[in-house]
């Protein structure tokens, strides 16, 4: 028998040895298979607990009338001056209860001189009502009834209720923060 290579004819010999190369069954590594194993186990585990994570907004178990609260819920690391927000849905509005004391409300639109659009105007040093955003905001300042957080936890119960209702059907959520 005879094999074309690239420079001419080689003949091939059946007695060499890659003649004699026999298909032969080898015992399989255990330890490489267990390692193996083992990493697609941990594959898995970690796909399984990502599929079941709760994070940002879901893992704060908001009613569906509130979107957004700042600072979180059980947060750890809060400023002294950091500014409490809440983020309701369309059409709702409230008032914010910080430590036991609830805090005069604002409307942003109250504040705005309609002769003189696009005024600069001066916040209070209160609670403001953002009727576009239906955003409650306040920001602890020297003028305010808060000045700042002192260091400890703090509780937040927003008061809310839908514009057209009124403050007579009134729900309420409670949330705290610890400050550093």
């Amino acid at each position: 028998m005879t094999l074309s290579t690239a420079r001419g004819w080689v003949k091939s010999n059946p007695t060499s040895q890659n003649a004699d190369v026999q298909n032969r069954f080898r015992r399989p590594n255990f330890k490489l298979l267990g390692a193996s194993f083992l990493i697609a186990l941990c594959i898995v585990a970690i796909g399984f607990a990502l599929s079941l994570a709760v994070t940002g907004d879901e893992g704060a178990h908001l009613p569906k009338y509130i979107e957004r609260i700042e600072p979180v819920a059980g947060a750890t690391q809060t400023p002294a001056q950091a500014s409490v927000v809440v983020d309701l849905v369309a059409g709702y509005e409230g008032v914010l209860v910080i430590d036991g004391l609830e805090l005069e409300t604002v409307d942003l639109n109250a504040l705005r001189d309609p002769t003189r659009p696009g005024q600069q105007i001066t916040l209070p040093p209160t609670t403001v009502y953002e009727s576009g955003n239906a955003t409650l905001t306040f920001d602890p300042s020297p003028e305010s009834s808060i000045s700042s957080f002192s260091q400890g936890q703090h509780t937040v119960q927003v008061i809310y209720w839908p514009t057209i209702e009124g403050r007579g059907s009134a729900r309420a959520y409670s949330w705290s923060f610890e400050v550093f």
